[in-house]
């Protein structure tokens, strides 16, 4: 299905280069948060309750709320970095660092002075999360996730089409559309919490679409307290949460299927609570 270890091995350069000039201090003291995600888990309602308690997160932004610049990055990066090498190149860590560098001033530029903190929405960021991690001390990740089995049927299949072939093994990427997206929600999401878990203390906060669900007030007042964010996130989830029709798809398929699902994802459907 893939390997879980190693999971921030190839970033050991990242460290010693570090961003050529460091965050300013009013960049450092203010963020990056950052919300990633596999891809069709819900991220846009995140991304407005964030906003509506004063966090910036770009002017260039796609209709679901992510940051384009940062959507690029990934497109650049990802394949290149996440397909199991054993290690990063110096001279690539460098040149990701001064894309980075370039995209974070550019992001910031137009951020107003009402908006006391920033950072972006890019799902895919999930996949280079340790080398966000290792280039910004001040970085903070919401890891958002919705129940595996839902995500297979999901019509937002964009990151097993985009990264499928650079992170899963061959024999997964035989089996059944729906089998491989569960494979690919597994492995991403479990390397995520793994790393963040033994490495990133208070700046890491999971979040489950359902628990947004059934408790938004509750819910988003985790994530401002995570994110120190303004407002009234009861008055913000009020607003912007509206469970999905969607939300529990995955009952109505024929239960091989489920079966068939539970055993590939099983680690991280019992990980995150879902069986």
């Amino acid at each position: 299905m893939g390997t879980l270890s190693r999971v921030d091995e190839p970033w050991g350069e990242v460290g010693r280069l570090a961003l050529a000039r460091p965050l300013a201090e009013s960049l450092a003291g203010s963020g990056p948060g950052v919300i990633g995600a596999t891809g069709g888990s819900g991220t846009r309602v995140l991304a407005r309750l964030v906003q509506a308690g004063g966090m910036f997160i770009g002017t260039n932004l796609n209709p679901y709320e992510d940051a384009l610049d940062f959507g690029l990055f990934s497109d650049r990066w990802i394949n290149r970095t996440v397909s199991g090498a054993r290690n990063v190149d110096a001279e690539t860590v460098a040149a990701m660092l001064a894309d980075l560098e370039a995209i974070v001033e550019r992001h910031c530029a137009d951020r107003p002075a009402e908006m006391h903190r920033w950072g972006w929405k890019e799902p895919r960021s999930i996949y280079l999360l340790p080398f966000f991690d290792a280039a910004m001390p001040s970085f903070r990740f919401v890891h958002f996730v919705r129940d595996g089995r839902d995500m297979a049927f999901s019509e937002n299949q964009n990151q097993l089409i985009k990264h499928g072939a650079a992170v899963l093994d061959q024999d997964v990427l035989e089996l059944r559309g729906p089998l491989q997206s569960i494979a690919l929600w597994n492995l991403v999401n479990l390397r995520a919490a793994e790393y963040a878990e033994s490495r990133m203390g208070d700046r890491y906060l999971r979040v489950r679409f359902e628990d947004l669900c059934s408790d938004p007030a509750g819910t988003a007042r985790a994530v401002y307290a995570f994110l120190d964010l303004r407002g009234d996130p009861g008055d913000a989830a009020r607003a912007e949460v509206k469970p999905p029709k969607t939300l529990g798809r995955w009952r109505s398929e024929k239960p091989a299927t489920v079966e068939a699902l539970e055993e590939i994802a099983a680690p991280a459907l019992t990980r995150f609570g879902y069986l």
